[in-house]
């Protein structure tokens, strides 16, 4: 079982593993992050924080103790009773799953494992990946897994910006590969997790991760089909939306937008689908749900179009103002946004696109880097265009609809100046021109 000394080792400083590592030394168990970036290794252990949940004082804090230390030095895994692989799992451009950083972890794991470890697996993969995978590099020693060595998977349920759901507070669901690996599990993460949530496998706890985003994919796939009926009857799809969330049963309120981003809802979905091809299955909700949230780019790009014909200018040459890149408000994250897509659309159609974003100082893509540019009136009134995509809290709401030429909101977040002001259209994607 768990002792008191244990030292818990998280692979992975990022949004998912520096947050663990936070809240198990807040709990006191020592804790040693690691990761193949020197420099987020050094900005840890200056006593500081490169993610928005997190900030300098929390890391700091922790540092002045002894109680968090981060280092590239993987051989020094072996100090650790308890490894967690907290590690990216990204689509390749085929959209098949990358799991190329989970091998990496788990042969760094292996090379150093000793008797007694236990070794959790936190990152999002498809069903089959900790027995079919992670298991046959740990063995390779001689170990035997539920004896020797114990492993579970247990997946993140990070979200970003959120004020309320915390590593410590949410619910953890976890799997192990024997009954001795789930107890393993359980009593180590019961030290800093309020409550656990055991059961009977690793594939059921993999399978579970993926089931809840792709949950939230098909249904705001729906809103966003929606959204676009709801244009096409010229009705506010919002107003709809609110009225339904109105019943107290039955129905769960999810918002439209311009597409899917982040590092998990449109990325996760696609590794059940991929598992299930290799099946011979088709998973089709999750194909048709992809496709629904990847017209949402091409849509708003016609609203621009549409907005912007209006006032009889071609969207060649006119001048595009975007505000937030980031895939979702109040975060600087752009994995996956829709806005990379958008802008590259409108600058395919001609259009002088500049951004503007509070948490996003560089948009690197390809190989090119874009800068926000400050938000101003006269940069806002310079526009033909102001395309609002994300609605972080700190943006001036009023400013932005006063000083746009034309305006489309893509988050409906300006209709109650709209309807203050009792002029533009709220409810509209085209708020204003």
């Amino acid at each position: 079982m768990p002792q008191e000394t244990d030292k818990l080792g998280v692979i992975g400083l990022g949004y998912v593993g520096l947050p663990l590592a936070v809240t198990a030394a807040r709990a006191e168990v020592p804790t040693l992050g690691f990761d193949i970036v020197p420099e987020i290794v050094e900005i840890v252990n200056a006593g500081g924080s490169h993610i928005r949940d997190l900030s300098d004082d929390d890391v700091a804090s922790l540092r002045e103790g002894n109680a968090l230390e981060a280092t590239t030095d993987f051989s020094r895994l072996a100090e650790c009773s308890v490894v967690s692989i907290c590690v990216p799992t990204p689509l390749s451009k085929t959209r098949d799953p990358d799991i190329s950083q989970i091998l990496s972890a788990s042969r760094a794991v292996a090379e150093a494992l000793q008797p007694g470890q236990l070794i959790v697996l936190e990152s999002t993969t498809y069903p089959g990946t900790t027995r079919e995978v992670v298991l046959p590099l740990l063995e390779e020693g001689g170990l035997e897994v539920g004896e020797d060595i114990f492993l579970c998977f247990s997946p993140e349920r990070v979200d970003p910006a959120n004020p309320r759901w915390k590593t410590a507070n949410t619910p953890k669901v976890i799997g192990g590969i024997t009954d001795a690996c789930l107890e393993r599990g359980l009593a180590f993460y019961s030290r800093f997790v309020e409550r656990m949530v055991p059961v009977s496998s690793t594939e059921a706890a993999e399978l579970t991760k993926l089931l809840e985003n792709t949950f939230r994919a098909v249904n705001i796939a729906l809103v966003n089909e929606t959204a676009q009926i709801a244009d096409r009857l010229n009705v506010d799809v919002w107003e709809v939306i609110d009225a339904a969330a109105s019943k107290p049963f039955g129905f769960m309120k999810f918002t439209p937008g311009p597409g899917l981003g982040g590092h998990c809802i449109p990325v996760d979905p696609h590794y059940l689908s991929w598992k299930m091809r290799t099946l011979n299955y088709r998973a089709r909700f999750i194909e048709l749900a992809s496709e629904v949230n990847a017209e949402m780019p091409h849509f708003v790009v016609e609203k621009v179009r549409e907005a912007l014909n209006r006032r009889k200018k071609p969207v060649n040459g006119s001048r595009v103002l975007v505000v937030g890149v980031a895939y979702k408000k109040d975060v600087d994250d752009v994995r996956e946004s829709p806005a990379v897509d958008i802008l590259r659309l409108l600058e395919a159609d001609g259009a002088e696109v500049a951004f503007h974003d509070p948490y996003v100082a560089l948009l690197r893509e390809d190989h090119r880097t874009r800068t926000s540019v400050q938000l101003s009136d006269d940069v806002l009134r310079e526009a033909d265009l102001t395309l609002l995509l994300t609605d972080h809290s700190e943006l001036d709401l009023d400013q932005i609809f006063d000083q746009s030429q034309v305006l489309v909101d893509a988050r409906n977040a300006t209709a109650r100046v709209a309807a203050k002001r009792d002029e533009g259209r709220p409810g509209s994607w085209i708020v204003k021109g």
